[in-house]
């Protein structure tokens, strides 16, 4: 291992995480287009994770991507005529977490099955 190979990869690595980023955003947009009545939660980044976006449609059903700062949720938003709010301070909609405890008992009831 050479003395700059480390360097070498850690470039490589962040081409890689461009590339994710604009597969994530394509599947943004399609979710979007989709679904009706959409918004966007934007979740902030942690030690954890990066700055996420989280969409919810008007059925409750959502979706989490990763972005690459909140501004691209802001942009996504005006792109596609979407409300965009801070998670932080909004908080997520019932409608998700309903839908989500929806899925849990249907989950539940076939397992049972």
């Amino acid at each position: 291992m050479g003395l700059f190979d480390a360097f070498r990869r850690r470039r490589e690595t962040a081409g890689a995480r461009r590339d994710e980023r604009k597969d994530d955003l394509a599947y943004l947009a399609a979710w979007i287009g989709a679904h009706r009545d959409v918004e966007a939660f934007v979740e902030p980044k942690t030690a954890v994770t990066g700055t996420t976006v989280v969409l919810v449609a008007h059925d409750g059903e959502w979706t989490r991507r990763r972005i690459a700062e909140p501004a691209s949720a802001r942009e996504l938003g005006r792109r596609f005529a979407i409300p965009v709010y801070d998670v932080g301070l909004v908080g997520y909609p019932r409608r998700m977490r309903d839908y989500t405890a929806r899925l849990a008992r249907r989950r539940k009831q076939d397992a049972a099955e």
